[in-house]
């Protein structure tokens, strides 16, 4: 795995644990003596969680293709414009920022896809067809990063 993926997902860890092991106890304290348990059903859940994002393997993620931590430049066909998307967990979506989680209609609609190929996604607001301009998937950035740090990299 990556160091920099590695990293972030550690400092991840570390900041659910410290929320599991301090904050969230306090708050089901708190909880407990108002009489409300919802919270223990958020606890599971974010163990879950978190168990699932340790099963991430690099080495499944496509090197030609859209996938976990790709950024994708796309043409909408529906809108006349191009868009930047990440592809993120869901916890680290944010539309408003081109962060799309592999899970929402549109990440899963890129997911798969390589450069050259349209996406028809079905919106709420109608069918997006997103045609795919400029690919960078996660294993690229890990070897533009291992460059810099060898001192090889090119300048852009």
């Amino acid at each position: 795995m990556p160091d920099h993926i590695r990293k972030q997902l550690l400092k991840d860890i570390a900041a659910l644990e410290h929320e599991l092991a301090y904050e969230l106890p306090a708050e089901i304290k708190k909880a407990v003596a108002m009489g409300d348990l919802s919270e223990n059903a958020r606890l599971g859940q974010l163990k879950r969680r978190m168990a699932e994002l340790s099963l991430v393997n690099l080495a499944n993620i496509p090197r030609d293709k859209v996938g976990f931590g790709s950024t994708v430049v796309v043409f909408d066909n529906t809108k006349d414009e191009e868009i930047v998307y990440r592809l993120v967990t869901s916890e680290e979506s944010d539309v408003a920022k081109g962060l799309i989680s592999t899970t929402s209609p549109i990440g899963r609609g890129l997911v798969g896809k390589q450069v050259g190929d349209t996406a028809t996604i079905v919106t709420p607001n109608g069918k997006r067809e997103l045609e795919i301009l400029k690919l960078t998937t996660v294993h690229d950035e890990v070897d533009e990063d291992e460059e810099e740090e060898a001192g090889t990299g090119t300048d852009k």
